[in-house]
């Protein structure tokens, strides 16, 4: 698999998620449970020991943990080269179960388009990638215009190659790609 596949799967398994985020705090149901007991008192049982003369294994190497934590500042500017504002044409695409989502940049015709289609956004429960940004207070401002539709800043080259999309805002759903 190459890297851009994998970052597509990763972006479609990030979208299928995102409805599990907001029920994070529900307690989880237990389907079934079957009990058994716990390994350990096997591998106990077991009472291994080094091997004489085997070399050490070195220690694993722990990474260290950033000073600051990562926040949506250290991911920006998002600039996607395959992308640009423009028309897009309406068209028909087969993915069943893709949860609507809007690509959009920081630019006059996209916060033009989210105004717009906020409310029906909001409706459909899209989410949205910012494929053009700059800031963090530009990232502020758009998602102003759409309260309750989550929008995160992502490259979106790869969506653009496997979509064959030029442009944007866009709306892609499970059967099309629309503006």
């Amino acid at each position: 698999m190459t890297t851009s596949h994998l970052a597509f799967r990763g972006l479609l398994v990030l979208l299928a998620g995102l409805p599990l985020a907001s029920r994070a705090g529900e307690p989880l149901i237990v389907v079934e449970d079957r009990g058994g007991a716990a390994a350990l008192p096997y591998y106990e049982a077991l009472n291994l020991q080094p091997r004489a003369g085997a070399p050490a294994r070195p220690p694993i190497p722990m990474p260290q943990v950033p000073s600051t934590p990562a926040d949506e500042a250290a991911m920006l500017p998002v600039r996607s080269a395959k992308l640009t504002p423009g028309t897009v044409a309406q068209r028909v695409i087969e993915a069943p179960g893709l949860r609507p989502f809007v690509v959009v940049g920081d630019d006059e015709t996209s916060r033009a388009w989210l105004r717009r289609r906020a409310v029906a956004l909001r409706e459909r429960g899209a989410v949205g990638l910012v494929v053009n940004i700059e800031t963090v207070q530009a990232l502020a401002r758009l998602r102003a215009l759409v309260p309750g539709v989550p929008l995160a800043p992502v490259s979106g080259d790869d969506l653009a190659e496997r979509l064959g999309l030029q442009h944007y805002p866009a709306l892609i759903t499970a059967t099309g790609i629309e503006q």
